[in-house]
């Protein structure tokens, strides 16, 4: 999972603000589209190096992390310097990445009796829904309710980052999550992410100038490619329990 670093930024600057950008979010849309049809097209090339060499997969995930990582940090510094030429390139390789490093979730679905494509589906029909129902909802939070669910969320998702880490390492020595608490944890993302969809509409306005539409467009991009792994670990827990 990405970091929280921007998210937590963007609040603290939404505080007592007026909008600055009412149509940011419209200028950010086109971009966190193409964003996700590069991490489709990531995804998909990552389960061509599964089927066809799986022994090089893991070392090309590690490295893939490390490189997203590093592409993140750089083009959040660019596009603070308002430089988007210089960004779309770094993000655009970035989104690539991320559908690299989802593949194996994605690979884990098509295996699992009862989810494959229709699961995958699902947690994309998830992603649309929640997009409708929080725009909705967030544009229309006052003040004290938006700062309040901004914060609450924040503290939550820093709190899962932190157990998905060490969920992560664990899974690196071959100790792994037990399915109940797999469970657990992949509902709590889904609550998070919803949230954080929801804050995205009340924070971003008051957060972006309309011309500041990359900002904008990177932390949707995140929310909703958390909470497209969120839905879908959950569906592959809940069908691949004992």
């Amino acid at each position: 999972m990405s970091t929280t670093s921007n998210f937590r930024e963007a609040i603290r600057s939404s505080k007592n603000q007026a909008l600055l950008g009412p149509n940011v979010i419209a200028n950010a849309l086109p971009y966190v589209g193409a964003g996700l049809v590069l991490t489709a097209l990531g995804t998909y090339g990552g389960l061509g190096v599964i089927n066809n060499s799986p022994n090089l997969f893991f070392p090309t995930f590690i490295g893939a992390v490390i490189l997203e990582l590093i592409l993140f940090f750089v083009a959040q510094r660019i596009i603070e310097k308002g430089n988007n030429g210089a960004a779309l390139p770094l993000l655009a390789v970035y989104s690539l990445l991320t559908g690299y490093t989802l593949s194996g979730l994605v690979f884990v679905a098509l295996r699992t009796p009862n989810v494959g494509v229709p699961g995958i589906g699902m947690a994309a029909l998830g992603c649309g829904i929640t997009f409708i129902a929080a725009r909705q909802i967030g544009s229309n939070l006052s003040d004290p309710d938006g700062m309040a669910l901004a914060k609450t969320v924040r503290l939550g998702i820093i709190a899962l980052l932190v157990v998905c880490l060490v969920q992560f390492l664990f899974a690196i020595f071959g100790v792994f999550t037990p399915t109940w608490l797999e469970i657990a944890i992949s509902g709590i993302g889904v609550f998070l992410f919803v949230g954080c969809a929801v804050v995205d509409f009340y924070v971003l306005p008051r957060t972006y100038r309309d011309d500041q539409y990359l900002p904008a467009a990177l932390s949707m991009y995140l929310t909703y490619i958390n909470l497209f792994i969120f839905i879908l670990r959950l569906i592959i827990a809940i069908n691949g329990r004992d």
